[in-house]
Parts: C-alpha cells; structure tokens; sequence
C-alpha cells in the first residue's frame, strides 16, 4: 500500500501510516472508544501524535483498556504505580486529568445518555467535510472545537484546550480532514454519509 495516496504527515512510518489508513478521521460512535482517544489526546498535549502512538499498548495495559469506570477511581497507590511505568508519558498532572475526566465523562452520560451523543451534538450528528489541498490549510483549531473546549472545561475536564479537542475531533471523524488528493478522503467521506449519530 506505500504506493497510495496519503496526507503528508504519516507518511514514511509503517505505524503512522496504519493509523492513518485503519483509524484516522472514521467517525467513532462508541464511549469507550471515544474515552480512549481524549485520554490519548490529552497526553499528547505538547508533544507529537506518534510519540503517544507507538506508546498506546503500554497505555492501555497501564490503564486497564482505557476503562473509564476503572480509571474513574484510580487514587494514590494506583497515580504511584503509573508514574514509575516507564512505557507511558509520566506525567502527574496528565495522569490525574485522566482521572478527572473520568469522572467528568461519566456525569456526561448521566446528563445526555451517552459521551457520543453529547459529542456529536455539537456538529449535528454528522461529520463536517472539509476540503483541504494543501497541508497548510488545516487548522489547529475552529471556533467550533473553542466552543466544544470551553464547555468541557466548564464541565470540570482538564488538558482540553481547543488544539487537543480538534485533534480529538479530526480523529474521531466528527471532522474529515484527509487531504482531497489522500486516498482516505473519498472513502472516510463514504463513511460518514452512512452514519448518524444522534
């Protein structure tokens, strides 16, 4: 497949590209799944996606699969066990968001019946297609994703600025941002014609 079209930023590492092919940009409906990305994307936070990447198998062994019920009562020994894991980022402020958020994702549910649901609220239910030509024309934020920021911030999440919230949103396909020329775009687009997900 190394023959394909891809967006310039994956391209050359088999990993990044796999992603990228497999995962990037496919809209993403289920709460587990969305928890691990925002956990993910918040440990990115100042940092390179691959970086976290090629970490995520240690992050989901260290963090019992991403299970936020779990995750939602991690306290002292536990923060202690992660912070001398050396196959994660060791962060103590970003390992007890994860907490927070934890505990933040689920009074979401409790509110709107599910994360997703209160996730694709905020662009209808539908992914937004852009158009990109040229890799210089994605944006690191939309006013969308400040919007989208601030309330999580309000609702008590923590290392969710609106960078990492419109990486959230591009990953998890709420936004189609492959390049036009990508061979992706079409085929993510496809996808996202066929869902609706609220």
């Amino acid at each position: 497949m190394s023959d394909l079209n891809r967006c310039s930023w994956c391209v050359g590492d088999p990993l990044y590209e796999a992603y990228h092919d497999l995962e990037w940009g496919v809209p993403v409906l289920d709460d587990d799944k969305l928890f691990e990305f925002l956990s993910l994307e918040t440990f990115q936070a100042g940092l390179s996606w691959i970086t976290v990447l090629r970490k995520r198998e240690n992050f989901r062994e260290a963090f019992d699969n991403f299970d936020y019920r779990l995750v939602a009562n991690y306290e002292g020994p536990k923060i202690t066990e992660l912070m001398n894991n050396a196959g994660i980022i060791r962060n103590q402020l970003k390992i007890r968001a994860a907490v927070t958020n934890a505990q933040k994702f689920m009074k979401i549910q409790d509110e709107f019946g599910s994360f997703s649901q209160y996730m694709w609220n905020f662009v209808d239910g539908k992914p937004i297609q852009n158009s990109i030509k040229d890799p210089k024309e994605t944006p690191a934020t939309t006013e969308l994703s400040d919007k989208l920021s601030k309330d999580l911030k309000k609702r008590g999440f923590k290392f969710v600025g609106s960078t990492v919230i419109y990486a959230h949103m591009q990953a998890t396909g709420m936004v189609n941002d492959h390049h036009v020329n990508c061979f992706r775009h079409s085929e993510v687009k496809e996808i996202g014609k066929k869902i609706s997900a609220i």
